[in-house]
């Protein structure tokens, strides 16, 4: 009695949290607003089983069980979609849009099991809730196909330089981007999903960031109070414009030159957040909301925003100083300074969970917008200290510090100053033990270190491969390719071919070599070419029976997969008739005649090869 008053009781905290959601106005309204209204419809069952002084049955009592899972699941769903960034919700249609079916599913699924003969409900109410399940049954049974108009606008807008004035318009107000505050909301929304709990949108980042910097350019021209023509610039320059109030700080009331957010949300002035904390406050001065940590993340949107205003206006925006400087020009090129950099570092070293998590997060993202920020963070000392990090209890603080390292490892000397600091093995134990991304990004991290021909032995002696050959089995469509990426370079050195071959990747790599809808079929056969020059891969890939796979590429795969597949059975072929039989019987004589026509040069040189080697065996047995 008591477990399902409990149940009950907290299917009505949900259902009045999602009640006190704000309006849904994105690319996901429809899904938001169908789910939401669905699940509010359901409250007069739950108050009337609260109010039952009836046992329920044990059928039941597990039907509102997995209820409370579901709703749980749509109530954090429906929050994210409010809290997101709109661009990403936008990009990520297909991927949300199966998100809010399985909550749909497992909400139906749940009414399905319940008895509503023996529940103690009115005639009224189970009249309503036959009604419900009848509309989340219809819901399951269909998906919502995906905007095609806004997909085609996404699509030329990313691609285009310079996209054509109407789709930016009709972006700005699909995605309801339409206000300097809408944008300001949007960048903050990007930065959160990296640095707080939302997640990274990983290689779409950059791809939003450019897009919105377009969307932002586009309101800006579109504003009368935003641009002001030449002709009157002159004039500008004699009076004093009025300062939007977005764009000065709430401390100073002065026009901001270095915004930055807090974690409350509000943006400030860099220097004068930071005399506030440093004074010792630990609260926002504008909400007065205690600050979750003391991280300051950069407002860029709002910083071009304002940039904007000033050329517009004829201000002249005083450049911050202490910027980090080009060794070689003496310009200042980072969008981070020394000092920023420095406080960031004091978090990593001295501050607490949350405070290592967003200076990490922080890192991370200046360490993915540029070199010059790569130099200048690796020169500040961060390295030793993110690889520390890595051995963090937290999963969303480690994930921070293996993708700030993968993205600091772009710089060459980087990559000497990573290795140095000992992180190999720590790398190694995320792959082995992180969480989904940060094992993704640690395999990333893997094969950028592994350019380095003598980090290719230190990556394999430290136990990377099985770990490695894991992950592409098991691992994300992302994850598989970063793990067969960084195989594929490990095993350039022999050592590393022995380790994989003996760690069991051939079979993994045969069964993605038969699932074209892996999409892994390309790195599967290079993988698979490299080993094959290996006596021990050599070995282990012909028990696999590979040779009616490997003609059937040669026959009609893709140029670089039929060279692939012709190197891997030349590798089998030589010094093994038996091969070069069961090839024959196959037909591979014509595929590879063919090949020597229309193939790569390195894909004609060994179909040639091959031919060469089948009419000498041919000839053998002719005269023997």
């Amino acid at each position: 009695m008591e477990e399902s008053k409990e149940v009950v009781n907290r299917l009505l905290e949900i259902v009045k949290e999602i009640s006190g959601f704000p309006e849904c106005r994105n690319t996901s309204k429809k899904l938001y607003s169908n789910l939401s209204r669905r699940m509010k419809l359901l409250s007069p069952l739950f108050e009337e089983l609260k109010d039952s002084e009836e046992v329920l049955g044990d059928d039941d009592l597990r039907a509102l069980v997995c209820m409370k899972i579901a709703f749980e699941a749509a109530r954090e769903l429906l929050r994210s979609v409010n809290e997101e960034s709109n661009l990403f919700q936008a990009m990520q249609w297909v991927e949300l849009s199966k998100k809010f079916h399985e909550v749909t599913e497992q909400i139906e699924q749940a009414l399905g099991e319940l008895s509503y003969d023996k529940l103690d409900i009115s005639e009224e109410v189970r009249e309503q809730i036959e009604l419900v399940h009848a509309q989340f049954k219809r819901a399951k049974e269909k998906m919502d196909p995906p905007d095609v108009q806004l997909y085609m606008d996404l699509l030329t807008a990313q691609k285009d330089k310079d996209p054509d004035r109407a789709v930016l318009r009709r972006l700005s107000e699909r995605l309801q981007l339409i206000t300097i505050h809408d944008l300001m909301k949007e960048s903050l929304a990007l930065h959160e999903m990296v640095i707080a709990c939302q997640g990274d949108p990983g290689d779409c980042l950059e791809e939003m960031s450019a897009l919105l910097k377009k969307l932002k350019d586009s309101v800006v021209e579109e504003r009368p109070e935003m641009e002001i023509d030449d002709s009157k610039k002159s004039f500008v320059k004699h009076r004093s414009p009025v300062i939007p109030d977005d764009f000065r700080c709430p401390i100073s009331l002065e026009l901001m030159k270095d915004p930055v957010i807090v974690s409350t949300g509000q943006t400030y002035e860099r220097s004068c957040i930071q005399k506030w904390l440093d004074a010792g406050h630990r609260t926002c001065p504008k909400t007065q909301q205690t600050l979750l940590h003391n991280a300051l993340t950069p407002n860029y949107v709002l910083k071009s925003l304002i940039s904007q205003w000033c050329e517009n206006n004829g201000v002249e925006l005083r450049k911050k100083q202490g910027a980090c400087r080009n060794l070689k020009s003496g310009s200042s090129t980072s969008d981070c300074d020394r000092v920023a950099i420095d406080a960031l570092l004091q978090k990593l070293l001295n501050g607490n969970l949350d405070e290592q998590r967003a200076a990490a997060g922080e890192l991370r993202l200046l360490a993915k917008r540029n070199g010059d920020n790569r130099i200048c963070i690796a020169e500040a000392g961060a390295i030793p200290l993110l690889v520390e990090l890595l051995s963090s209890p937290d999963p969303r603080t480690q994930e921070h510090a293996v993708t700030a390292l993968l993205n600091l490892s772009i710089n060459e000397t980087n990559k000497g100053s990573i290795v140095n600091a000992g992180a190999i093995p720590d790398i190694v134990e995320v792959l082995k033990n992180g969480s989904t991304e940060a094992r993704e990004n640690a395999a990333a991290t893997l094969f950028s270190l592994s350019v380095i021909d003598e980090n290719k032995v230190a990556i394999g002696a430290a136990g990377a491969i099985p770990a490695l050959i894991d992950l592409l089995c098991r691992g994300s469509p992302r994850g598989k390719k970063d793990a067969a990426t960084a195989i594929f370079n490990l095993s350039i050195y022999q050592g590393n071919k022995v380790r994989a071959v003996r760690a069991g990747i051939v079979v993994p790599l045969m069964r993605l070599l038969t699932d074209a809808a892996s999409g892994m079929v390309d790195e599967a056969l290079a993988i698979l070419a490299i080993l094959a020059s290996h006596q021990e891969g050599k070995g282990a890939i012909g028990q696999a029976e590979p040779i009616p796979i490997l003609v059937e590429v040669v026959r009609t795969g893709s140029p670089r997969n039929r060279e692939n597949a012709a190197a891997v059975l030349w590798s089998l072929c030589v010094g093994d008739s038996q091969y070069l039989k069961t090839a024959t019987d196959f037909g591979v004589e014509e595929a590879l005649k063919e090949l020597t026509e229309n193939g790569t040069d390195r894909a004609k040189r060994k179909a040639g090869s091959l031919l060469e080697l089948l009419q000498s065996t041919t000839d053998a047995t002719v005269n023997s």
